[in-house]
């Protein structure tokens, strides 16, 4: 049974580990999904941008800045997307909308994604849609322009072009003169007057020039200058992981409850199994136990019967003892031994008796008993000895009557008594008497102040055969065990104060 029972904690063991396992396998994907689901959201809003950024290009796949910051301010949203800015070839910020990009991370955005506290940062999702111009073999990039700059003009551009006021420093634009516009055409010679803007974007140039080449005023070396400083080579969005973490501890929440489900599942199974296996040896125990009281049960009636039958030549044993000691023609050692064999015939016949009486059953006849008369009785039964030894025995005069079978209620009350005049000394005092321990119930106790009884034999003395009195038999208070049990009174020996014994009988019903 024990080996078994190993092996089923072992199994219960290793299922629990299971669920555990997959429980954070689980998780763990569940954690993946929620990123990947995460990353597929970025790239469709990288998608939008590249839309965006291709909607807004115009001539030479230049954008202005202001309209572009204007149209991604509109996709930013706190409770997703938290911020975006596109860089040029350097990595610097050449237009930006949201909270801004924190710069040390731009060193590991080239490996795709950052995750922080609050938020993913990723870099390069999907293609920004540069064109190919019939000028060059590479990619043009859109570049992004302040409304108030404008590329550097060379002396030889063609077409109905006014010369601006000079290219700056390192060949980078200068502002237009009151009443142009970016990128704009100057009004020509008739044309409307200057205080009315120009279209703010050119139309689509000559038959043949494609519409996101190099602008046709700037020279390649300049074009490309403003490329590395103004284009846009990447960009960075920054996305809110609030959504994703709340999905994470959701789900990390529900496997810890199933865990905690499984724990208590094991844990109530192995209580159970335990509790399985301890009734099944309890039944194996209780099975044998009945088994050993049967077998008990019939000894102890064929040696009730045996007993009762050995009075009998006892009795005859003790009269003709009786009668030898009588005849004063018989020596005086002999009359003296014939006395001696009637003594312990009388002590072995008592031995007898209370072994009959030991192993009579016990049932109880109920009737109402009034205690004062029932102790007188007992008292005036012990009357020899307590003359013999001058015991002050009190009894209380007002004692209720109670619910009992008389009969045994009376040997019970005998034994005690007798026992405790065996154990005070000469002119000891005694005492009987009630108290009440609840509405309709009283405890009786008997005191004595004799030597008293040990703690470690107070459990002890009311076992059958267990005496610490010499010429004790050892059932007397096993007797009074009895019946206590039977009428459902508890017993128990307590130290009186400051010197002798008390045995309570407790939970007696009072009729009056």
């Amino acid at each position: 049974m024990g080996k078994r029972a190993h092996l089923v904690y072992i199994a219960l063991l290793i299922a629990w580990t299971v669920i555990a396992g997959w429980q954070s396998m689980e998780h763990r994907r569940v954690r993946r999904a929620a990123r990947a689901e995460l990353i597929n959201r970025a790239k469709d809003i990288s998608t939008t941008l590249g839309i965006v950024l291709r909607s807004q290009r115009r001539f030479g796949g230049v954008i202005s800045k202001e309209r572009l910051e204007s149209a991604l301010q509109e996709l930013v949203n706190p409770q997703e997307l938290r911020g975006v800015a596109l860089l040029n070839v350097a990595g610097e910020v050449v237009a930006s909308a949201g909270e801004p990009i924190d710069p040390e991370l731009k060193g590991l955005l080239r490996a795709g994604a950052h995750w922080g506290k609050d938020t993913v940062t990723l870099m390069n999702l999907v293609d920004l849609g540069a064109d190919a111009s019939a000028e060059s073999e590479g990619p043009r990039p859109t570049i992004i322009l302040p409304r108030m700059d404008r590329p550097p003009q060379p002396t030889n551009a063609p077409g109905p072009i006014l010369p601006g006021p000079g290219a700056g420093p390192q060949g980078m634009p200068q502002p237009f003169p009151p009443g142009q516009q970016f990128l704009g055409h100057p009004p020509p010679t008739g044309a409307a007057p200057a205080t009315e803007p120009a279209a703010p974007w050119p139309q689509r140039e000559r038959q043949g020039r494609p519409r996101f080449g190099r602008p046709p005023w700037m020279t390649e070396d300049q074009y490309k200058a403003l490329i590395e400083k103004q284009g846009v080579h990447s960009f960075v969005i920054a996305l809110s992981t609030h959504a994703m973490r709340t999905a994470i501890n959701h789900d990390l929440w529900l496997r810890i409850v199933i865990c905690g489900l499984a724990t208590v599942a094991v844990f109530g199974l192995g209580l159970a199994w335990r509790n399985l296996v301890r009734s099944s040896e309890l039944e194996v125990r209780l099975a044998r136990a009945a088994e050993l009281n049967a077998r008990l049960r019939e000894m102890n009636i064929a040696a009730a019967g045996l007993a009762h039958e050995t009075k009998n030549p006892l009795n005859i044993i003790r009269g003709l003892a009786q009668l030898v000691a009588k005849q004063e023609s018989v020596p005086a050692d002999v009359r003296e031994k014939c006395c001696e064999i009637v003594e312990e015939v009388d002590r072995v016949t008592a031995q007898l008796n209370e072994f009959i009486n030991f192993s009579r059953p016990r049932e109880v006849r109920r009737t109402a008993v009034r205690l004062n008369n029932t102790v007188n009785d007992v008292v005036r039964t012990l009357g020899h000895d307590i003359e013999e030894k001058a015991v002050k025995l009190e009894i209380q005069p007002d004692m209720p009557t109670i619910e009992a079978d008389e009969q045994q209620l009376r040997q019970a009350l005998f034994n005690l008594l007798l026992n405790a005049i065996q154990a005070v000394d000469r002119n000891g005092r005694i005492q009987v008497l009630t108290q009440r321990i609840g509405p309709n119930e009283i405890a009786l106790e008997i005191r004595d102040n004799g030597p008293g009884v040990p703690p470690e034999h107070r459990t002890e003395i009311f076992k059958p055969y267990f005496t610490t009195n010499e010429k004790g038999t050892g059932l007397g208070l096993a007797i009074v065990h009895q019946i206590v049990l039977a009428h459902g009174w508890e017993i128990e020996c307590l130290p009186n104060e400051p010197r002798g014994a008390v045995f309570r009988i407790s939970h007696i019903k009072v009729l009056g």
